[in-house]
């Protein structure tokens, strides 16, 4: 089964630019976490927003890095227009 995504995605410079677009509903921007820790920047001005479990959404700032940590769960909140974002994954090492 392959797994959807409410995004499109192109690989750039060791960045995931991923485009969210306008005609997305609420309901595909879905609650999860990730496995690695990235970092997330919109490099525009939005009023889409962002937002972390337990925690009141935020507005996703130009230029303005969030952090996410691995198994975090967030979401994205839909604004207006399509949102882009440049999304850099972190390698977490783990020793045993």
């Amino acid at each position: 089964m392959v797994k959807e995504f409410p995004f499109k995605e192109q690989l750039i410079e060791g960045y995931h630019i991923r485009t969210f677009s306008s005609e997305l509903t609420e309901m595909e921007l879905k609650w999860h976490f990730d496995e690695q820790d990235r970092t997330v920047i919109c490099e525009y001005e939005t009023d889409w927003m962002f937002q972390m479990d337990n925690e009141l959404p935020i507005k996703i700032k130009k230029n303005t890095p969030i952090f996410i940590p691995e198994g975090t769960y967030h979401r994205i909140i839909k604004g207006t227009g399509d949102l882009i974002v440049k999304v850099k994954k972190h390698l977490n090492s783990t020793f045993i």
